[in-house]
């Protein structure tokens, strides 16, 4: 009987403990279609080397904790690598609240086994969370990007996962 209220003790403390934790970490997962508004090559692109261009992608989407959302990538890229520099993109939920994110990375020529058969460029790379506005102020996290370009259209296809460390609500 002893050892049985010594266990109930610790099982209280440990939900205590828990429960006043002031932030909570869930699961990041969106879906997001983009579409390139412009491509700016040259010494008005504000791009350095080895970048020689930016790009202007907006894009809507759907996920957790965002659900409906908006927003706008903005990068540097266009080398003969296919590297791309850090982004600061703006995902904005349909209440306003904003989650800032950046990712840097590839884009490759062609297509992986577990792609479609439309897939014509794609990129898996890191991305991390900046902070952001509303529920997301403070927010910490990070994820992996699953994106790539298609033949049957002219938008950049996302899909991104990965967890979200952010304020309790009130």
């Amino acid at each position: 009987m002893k050892m049985l209220k010594k266990i109930l003790i610790v099982v209280i403390g440990l939900s205590l403990f828990c429960g006043c934790s002031k932030t909570v970490t869930e699961p990041l997962k969106v879906d997001f279609l983009g579409e390139y508004k412009n491509v700016i090559q040259g010494i008005d692109s504000k791009c350095e080397e080895p970048y020689n261009c930016r790009v202007i992608v907006d894009f809507k989407g759907t996920g957790t904790p965002l659900m409906n959302f908006s927003g706008t990538f903005e990068f540097c890229g266009c080398g003969s690598d296919g590297e791309y520099a850090p982004t600061e993109s703006y995902m904005v939920a349909t209440n306003g609240d904003t989650l800032i994110v950046s990712c840097s990375g590839k884009v490759v020529e062609g297509r992986l086994d577990d792609h479609p058969e439309h897939v014509t460029s794609y990129w898996r790379d890191p991305f991390v969370i900046l902070g952001g506005t509303g529920q997301f102020e403070g927010a910490t996290g990070n994820g992996m990007t699953d994106d790539y370009n298609s033949s049957e259209d002219a938008n950049s296809h996302h899909h991104w996962e990965g967890t979200i460390t952010m304020k309790k609500g009130e």
